[in-house]
């Protein structure tokens, strides 16, 4: 993260950027929304275990395994190459993430380790998974063209994503999440699943921030329903280190909340009418 953001509390900072409180705003009405919903007060479980298999499928499609929500719904057999390797180690994330949330914020290291054990286990060589690669190690993250930062680069801005996550910040959840989530992608610190990965990760830090505590707003869903394109062109936002380019980021993050947001709505009509 590249910012002028001050020593102190830099998320809070960037929080402080035109635009961004409108995008922290739009959030929490939106999610106050949802959480009002009678069906949420009486059927949480439902939603929110819904909430992670779309967020799995959404997750999954923008690396590249753009399969439909029923097909992930009845497959059973995730163990096969490619794509299906893809949804079943976002599926794995989904349900590994809410087992984590009291680790995040004295060990966030720790978590993205155990994340890409979960995500990459069993299909790589042992050596290199649960740990940040290594110089020479080549990363497989297709999605995100932009320059590899080396593994001395990785190891320090990790530590200093770390020291972001454990410190104490006036800044909204909106706001560190997508952070956490776009540095993640910048550094691709390990050798497959960053993306996957860096979505996770953005999902602890909204559920554990307290913002939405039943894990029922996917912003996984929102980013897969904003294309691809639209994804990597807010990212690039967050890469350049601007100002503009870090609200732009921000506000496409906060935009995917509004559509998973939108889609756990959609869930609780369904039940409510019977109709799921």
């Amino acid at each position: 993260m590249s910012t002028n953001a001050s020593a102190g509390d830099p998320l809070a900072a960037l929080a402080a950027l035109p635009g961004v409180a409108d995008s922290v705003g739009s959030v929490r009405k939106a999610v106050d929304r949802v959480y009002g919903h009678r069906i949420m007060r009486r059927r949480s479980v439902e939603i929110t275990s819904e909430a992670a298999l779309r967020g799995a499928r959404a997750s999954a499609a923008l690396s590249g395994a753009d399969w439909a929500l029923e097909e992930v719904r009845r497959r059973t057999d995730f163990g096969g190459e490619g794509e299906a390797r893809t949804v079943g180690a976002a599926l794995r994330l989904g349900a590994e993430a809410g087992q984590l949330l009291s680790v995040w914020r004295q060990s966030p290291l720790r978590v993205l380790a155990r994340l890409h054990l979960v995500a990459a286990g069993g299909f790589e060589d042992s050596g290199a998974v649960g740990r940040p690669r290594l110089a020479g190690e080549e990363v497989d993250e297709p999605l995100v063209e932009a320059s590899l930062p080396t593994a001395v680069e990785v190891a320090g801005r990790l530590e200093g994503l770390a020291d972001l996550v454990v410190a104490d910040t006036a800044a909204p959840a909106l706001v560190s999440a997508a952070v956490v989530h776009g540095e993640l992608l910048a550094l691709r610190p390990f050798t497959s699943c960053n993306g996957l990965i860096a979505r996770a990760a953005e999902r602890i830090a909204l559920v554990g921030s307290g913002l939405d505590p039943k894990a029922v707003c996917s912003a996984e869903v929102g980013h897969a329903e904003q294309g691809r394109a639209a994804y990597v062109a807010a990212f690039e936002g967050y890469l350049s280190g601007t100002p503009e380019g870090m609200v732009a980021w921000i506000a496409h993050c906060g935009r995917s909340v509004e559509l998973g947001v939108r889609e756990s709505t959609a869930v609780c009509e369904a039940l409510q009418r019977g109709a799921a």
